[in-house]
């Protein structure tokens, strides 16, 4: 995952990181997951955990587990938890973290690894029998019910284009919408998803969603800086991507686009053979 990796890993991406954090609390009314895990896991492995929030949140809830956060960068807090440990390396490489796992948990991540399917194969592997994986991702996609978006809109368009423009890196941007495949064929049983709409901006009247939405606005908006540093100009020149993205965060705070995206929660087990 580390050659050619197409978004800066700097001090917006993480601040973006923990601003999905608040958000998918906020959609979840402060549930970490919606796998059914048990009461006592004792073993956790939160998969590309970034700033470390949600192993860090998921480690005080389990106080009596084992918790692990793996990632390419160090940029994780020096203060944690006790039973939390974090290594450095690339999800992608040869799984070097054991076994009998009771719980995988991976979010926001798919899209930018080259070889899904292979991750999620060394996951299973290293599941105990009867262990869950959660994978949760958000579709790109500014989809709007009520006509107000406009399907030609700077907005929308700007979704479409960075899932272009990453496929030159060999990535692929909405995977998260058609993760039902790869984990049955990595061997996992009682596949499901649970799917929830984000709100893009402040346009939503009900109190709590317009938190949401003023949480999600704020992430896609610092992915407009992230996406043309390097992805967009695989498909644009710098003064178009300029002018491009200028519209699009006009669309982005006008509360007349009722845009949401799509947040997909995957859940899968692998067979108890016990």
């Amino acid at each position: 995952m580390a050659d050619g990796y197409p978004i800066p890993n700097d001090d917006a991406e993480q601040n973006r990181d923990d601003m999905k954090h608040a958000m998918m609390l906020g959609l979840t009314d402060g549930k970490l997951f919606f796998s059914p895990i048990g009461d006592k896991p004792q073993k956790i492995i939160d998969l590309a955990t970034g700033t470390g929030i949600w192993a860090m949140d998921v480690a005080d809830e389990y106080p009596s587990a084992s918790v692990v956060g793996v990632d390419l960068s160090p940029i994780q807090p020096l203060w944690v938890p006790p039973n939390l440990k974090f290594i450095v390396d690339d999800i992608e490489d040869e799984w070097i973290h054991g076994d009998d796992w009771d719980f995988v948990h991976m979010r926001c991540i798919c899209p930018w690894l080259k070889d899904v399917a292979g991750v999620l194969r060394q996951a299973y592997a290293h599941l105990k029998p009867g262990g869950w994986i959660e994978i949760q991702e958000l579709d790109a996609r500014a989809n709007c019910d009520d006509g107000t978006l406009p399907t030609d809109a700077p907005l929308a368009k700007f979704f479409d284009s960075a899932e272009e423009a990453v496929s030159n890196f060999g990535m692929n941007f909405r995977i998260g919408e058609n993760l039902r495949e790869p984990l049955e064929k990595a061997g996992f049983i009682n596949v499901e998803c649970k799917v929830l709409k984000v709100p893009i901006g402040t346009w939503a009247k009900d109190t709590n969603l317009r938190l949401i939405g003023l949480y999600c606005s704020t992430a896609v908006g610092d992915m407009f800086g992230a996406m043309a540093a390097k992805p967009l100009r695989k498909i644009m020149d710098p003064a178009e991507i300029e002018l491009f993205l200028a519209a699009a965060r006009k669309d982005l705070h006008n509360p007349a686009f009722h845009s949401y995206e799509k947040y997909y929660f995957w859940m899968a087990q692998k067979p108890d053979t016990g």
